[in-house]
């Protein structure tokens, strides 16, 4: 999967919940999608706890907000 925004990969990953819950996929379609949409889900998962880790950088900067850069692992 190429890098793509966090909507975009949400996007991606209600396709594959949908695929899935069709019930058309032969076993081994179903273990490949089941696998990418993990993969899709853990990115947006580590977009989402970086939004909240800048968040909380810049509401406890001293009260005021300021961006700063920080390292997610």
């Amino acid at each position: 999967m190429s890098k793509e925004n966090f909507e975009e990969s949400m996007k991606t990953l209600e396709a594959i919940v949908s695929e899935l819950e069709n019930g058309n996929l032969n076993l081994d379609e179903s273990v490949k999608k089941f696998e990418e949409g993990m993969k899709i889900a853990k990115q947006c998962n580590t977009i989402l706890e970086n939004a909240e880790k800048k968040i909380t950088i810049l509401l406890e900067k001293d009260g005021e907000l300021k961006e700063e850069d920080f390292d997610a692992e």
